[in-house]
């Protein structure tokens, strides 16, 4: 019992310290033993978590606490977030920032949207919002908003590069991007139109090199609606299922840098397995209603800067070797931060208390998985710049 209460105490001053504040204490409270029951259960079912909070009351009466505490209409978890976030990030003017925004399917009932900070190969959540949906494509104006949101507390004078995939690919986006000062690099489909001066249109289709080869092309406008100036960037990339054809549209000039930067986007894929069958197993909660998920994504989020924190501090510390058994990283930070919690509270070791995060490059990148080490990949016979 003395472990979760220093694990409580812990995490309280986590989220106190960097200005959060919850409507009255009891929320702020059961909040901070939901963080304990996720991180020391290892699942989102609220059965669980009950066992891990101290006091006479029944097992089902603390599972309905932290029922009514995710159906509060009076916790807004995204303002409440960005508080963290800030805090977390406030050191980082004036560096370069990878969003990527992505979206994640729920029991094929709810569509999670996603944007979330690229961060050492994995993504540390920014933002989100929970729609009721049977597809992964969601509207711009379903998310537009949390957009927004996060832009308003990233660092001041951060140049900011927006990552999406196919599925995001909406000139109404290019347009908000642009109205919030980031810059980005979106997949799009064959299928879509490109204009170039005195070239007339083609689709994206007839423009792909042969295999082996990459071009890039400045000065280009997309779709019947003539947005541009952009630059397209086109190759057949080595990716971990095989050989893509990516054709990437940006607002910045392309090389091949490019695609090592839109590679990026890969990194919320972990995060999402994260929260599912990797870490959080997000699809046990039994939730029956967007707004109550989007507060169990809010507990998700923080535990997730939480753990990768510690793992930062863990790596900082010369430490690793502690708990991660691979000659060089071969876990995630989100990894050797939960292993560390374990091994603390167990052995009687410090726990972290406030958000331990770097732009430093990674000192020990990760090499546990082909993907990782190798990485999204050109392999060139020839390139043309038109």
């Amino acid at each position: 019992m003395t472990n979760h209460i220093t694990l409580f105490s812990k995490l309280m001053k986590f989220v106190h310290d960097s200005g959060l504040k919850f409507h009255d204490l009891r929320a702020a409270l059961t909040f901070g033993w939901t963080l304990v029951g996720l991180l020391l259960s290892k699942t989102t079912h609220l059965s669980q978590w009950a066992l891990y909070r101290p006091g006479p009351a029944k097992a089902a009466s603390k599972e309905r606490q932290f029922s009514r505490w995710l159906h509060n209409d009076k916790i807004r978890p995204m303002l409440l977030y960005s508080t963290l976030v800030k805090h977390a990030l406030k050191e980082w003017t004036g560096d370069r920032l990878f969003l990527a925004l992505d979206t994640s399917m729920l029991w094929n009932r709810f569509a999670i949207v996603r944007l979330a900070l690229v961060y050492r190969g994995r993504a540390i959540p920014l933002g989100w919002t929970v729609c009721n949906s049977k597809s992964a494509v969601v509207h711009l104006a379903r998310y537009r908003r949390m957009l927004v949101q996060v832009a308003q507390v990233l660092p001041e004078g951060a140049p900011v590069v927006l990552l999406a995939d196919r599925g995001f690919m909406d000139v109404k986006l290019l347009r908000v991007a642009r109205q919030l000062g980031w810059h980005f690099r979106v997949r799009v489909k064959s299928s879509v139109m490109v204009y170039r001066a005195t070239h007339g249109k083609r689709s994206v289709k007839a423009m792909m090199p042969t295999p082996g080869g990459a071009r890039f092309f400045s000065h280009v406008w997309l779709t019947e609606q003539r947005y541009g100036p952009l630059h397209l960037a086109l190759a057949h990339v080595l990716t971990p299922n095989g050989y893509e054809k990516w054709a990437i549209i940006s607002d910045e000039p392309v090389d091949l840098t490019t695609f090592d930067e839109y590679g990026l986007r890969f990194d919320i894929e972990e995060n999402f397995l994260d929260d599912k069958s990797a870490g959080f197993q997000l699809e046990e909660s039994q939730l029956e209603d967007a707004m109550s998920i989007a507060r169990l994504c809010f507990i998700l989020a923080t535990a997730t800067l939480y753990l990768v924190s510690t793992g930062t501090a863990v790596v900082e510390m010369q430490k690793r070797d502690l708990v991660d058994t691979h000659w060089f990283r071969g876990l995630s930070y989100f990894q050797i931060g939960w292993r560390w919690v374990q091994r603390a509270l167990h052995l009687g070791e410090k726990l972290l208390s406030f958000p331990w995060l770097t732009h430093d490059p990674d000192p020990e990148p990760a090499m546990a998985s082909l993907r990782q080490f190798y990485g999204p990949g050109v392999r060139l016979s020839s390139i043309e710049v038109i």
